[in-house]
């Protein structure tokens, strides 16, 4: 498990290069049990590659996760991932989004390009959102690993969509996690192996911002009501600084059976009053 230093040194690199790799973060046993509950789905629901070139025509996604399988919840809530996003972003944050990266043999290279690029702001800007890029396979130079250019997020620009650049290739083993700013620019690579390249994207965003994926009306109640509170929190059964995301002034997390949630910001400040009044 990291230390308060590793998480430092973390969210360091991401602010100041834009990624950073934790090495082999997962066990092999959480791994392959991610692994082999992908392929179930797979088999289950008859899902397969994607209709888009941009997702990847040799590429199964599979959105929505969390309703999968229980063992998907352990990713977002990883004891090796989420504090150095926190520490990137804060303790308020949301998943923004989670879906499998699976790239078949003859996948192409995808285009180089950065996740915030529809988001009104100037760039360079503060990290809004961090994307946890997990390798259930190795990552090779030859199978897929994601293309990078460090120092990106820096940029004023995003790229031309298309163009070809001079990146690095995130290659890192099995189990290992890449976080990176999503302004990062980055594409996956091309699978030129004979076998399937597995890994999820894990994007995390501030509790200001709204989710790509719509996790409260995606995710059915009696499947969110069984999840752990924090992650219950991170899918927006939450209140960012005690006001956004309120229910008639009540935390959302009540909806879900919880018997108290967070304070609103104004009650919390005549409580604060009420408590400096008594001591006086």
């Amino acid at each position: 498990m990291l230390n308060e230093a590793d998480i430092r040194d973390h969210a360091d690199r991401i602010r100041d290069i834009g990624f950073t790799v934790i090495e082999r973060a997962a066990a092999p046993v959480l791994v392959e049990s991610l692994k082999s509950a992908l392929l179930r789905i797979e088999r289950e629901h008859n899902l397969g590659p994607a209709k888009t070139s941009f997702e990847g025509f040799k590429t199964v996604r599979i959105n929505n996760l969390l309703t999968y399988d229980d063992v998907f919840w352990d990713v977002p809530l990883h004891a090796n991932v989420l504090p150095v996003v926190e520490r990137v972003l804060d303790r308020e944050c949301l998943l923004s989004s989670f879906c499998s990266l699976v790239l078949g043999p003859g996948q192409e290279a995808q285009p180089i390009h950065e996740d915030t690029q529809l988001i009104p702001l100037a760039r360079p800007h503060i990290p809004i959102t961090v994307n946890a890029i997990w390798a259930l396979s190795d990552f090779t130079e030859n199978n897929g690993a994601t293309r990078i250019i460090p120092g990106s997020h820096k940029y004023d620009r995003s790229p031309e969509y298309g163009k070809d650049y001079d990146a690095q290739l995130a290659t890192m083993p099995a189990g290992s996690v890449m976080l990176f700013d999503s302004a990062l620019w980055h594409g996956g690579g091309a699978n030129e192996s004979d076998a399937r390249r597995f890994a999820f994207s894990c994007a995390y965003c501030w509790g200001w911002m709204r989710q790509q994926e719509n996790l409260q009306l995606g995710i059915p109640r009696e499947i969110a009501q069984r999840m752990p509170r924090r992650l219950q929190e991170m899918c927006g059964y939450s209140v960012y600084k005690g006001q956004f995301g309120h229910i008639d002034n009540h935390d959302p997390i009540e909806l879900l059976g919880r018997e108290r949630g967070k304070r609103m910001v104004w009650e919390a400040t005549d409580a604060k009053k009420a408590r400096e009044t008594a001591r006086s």
